[in-house]
Parts: C-alpha cells; sequence; structure tokens
C-alpha cells in the first residue's frame, strides 16, 4: 500500500461533537459545539472539551468551573452546526433555534431537553496547550432519555441517530459491528 506523507496534524477521525451549554453568573445561558470532546477517566468519571480562548463560551467556562455536555443526534445535526458558526455574544441560541432549556441537578449550566444525554460536569483543571485550553471536568450527573431504553432498561443511543464529525462534515453512526471482548469469544 502506497501512502503520503502530510504535514503533522490531528488525523483522529471521526469525532463525538456535541453542544456544551453554560450559564454565566448573571444565569445568560450559551451553547457552543464542541469536537474537542473526550472521555479521560473511568472512577471518578471524567471527561475533557477543548475551547479556545477567543470564543464567547471560554470566560464563561473559566469564571463558573461548571458545563453540561450534550450528546447530538440527527434530529440535532443543525442546531449543531449552528451553535458552531454563530456567536453567543449576538444571539441567544436557545430562543434562535427552540431549543427547551432544563435545569440541572448539580450545575447552573442548563441541560438541553431536546439531547438524549446530557452530562453535569464540573471542571476540575485547565491546560493551556497552544491554540486550544483543555478543561478537565468531573461528570457529577448524567440525565438519559427514557425513550432510548429498552424493557430491560438498557439504553440504546443508536436508536437517537448520534451524530460524529470528521474534516468538516456530519456523519449519522449507529450500525453496530461487535461488541466488546467478541474477537476473542469461544
Amino acid at each position: 500500500m502506497a501512502k503520503e506523507i502530510w504535514k503533522p496534524g490531528n488525523m483522529l477521525y471521526p469525532l463525538p461533537v456535541v453542544m456544551v451549554s453554560v450559564a454565566d453568573k448573571k444565569g445568560k445561558y450559551n451553547i457552543i459545539t464542541i469536537a474537542w470532546a473526550g472521555t479521560v477517566c473511568t472512577n471518578p468519571p471524567m471527561v475533557s472539551i477543548s475551547v479556545r480562548p477567543e470564543r464567547y463560551s471560554y470566560p464563561i467556562l473559566q469564571e463558573t468551573g461548571e458545563f453540561v455536555i450534550n450528546l447530538s443526534t440527527r434530529e440535532l445535526a443543525y442546531a449543531v452546526d449552528f451553535c458552531g458558526v454563530k456567536s453567543g455574544r449576538e444571539i441567544d441560541k436557545f430562543e434562535m433555534l427552540g431549543l427547551t432549556a432544563l435545569k440541572a441537578e448539580q450545575v447552573n449550566a442548563p441541560l438541553i431537553g431536546e439531547s438524549p444525554v446530557n452530562m453535569e460536569c464540573k471542571i476540575s483543571q485547565v491546560i493551556p496547550l497552544g491554540s486550544h485550553h483543555m478543561f478537565l471536568a468531573e461528570v457529577v450527573a448524567v440525565h438519559a432519555e427514557d425513550q432510548y431504553m429498552d424493557r430491560k432498561r438498557k439504553f440504546h443511543l443508536e436508536w437517537a441517530e448520534p451524530i460524529v464529525y470528521s474534516h468538516g462534515a456530519y456523519f449519522v453512526c449507529g450500525e453496530q459491528v461487535g461488541t466488546f471482548g467478541y474477537s476473542v469469544k469461544k
């Protein structure tokens, strides 16, 4: 197989694309789309998001130390894109998109009601990395939409048609091709 050599860059694709909701100290809500997000630790449950310091939500994250990660779906794709290209400095994204802001249990940032999973997060560390700063956060509460639970109470995110981001495009995922450990089962 022939391969081309490219300049160093991030080629870890596809990525989960999430909407991160925040609330400033005055209670004004905003949503920022993040593709630089991931799982960091199981115990305690921790995630990371990376944000450019010039983004409107950056000082809100710094000031409040909390946010909510809202998973995205095919149905939310337009909102995901919109929240990534429009600034909260200029508009109320919840109102503009007709999204439902729900009260969280542990943080002041709102949940996005239309998201199938919402993770309330409290920031434990901010790491300046260059173009982005990484916010490491502990997940302090998780909300899962019950319409994606089967009769045995197993959660099926694939029923919500989650989306991912890859090189400037959004894709629906959901086809199962295996299960954990299937390659070594006898």
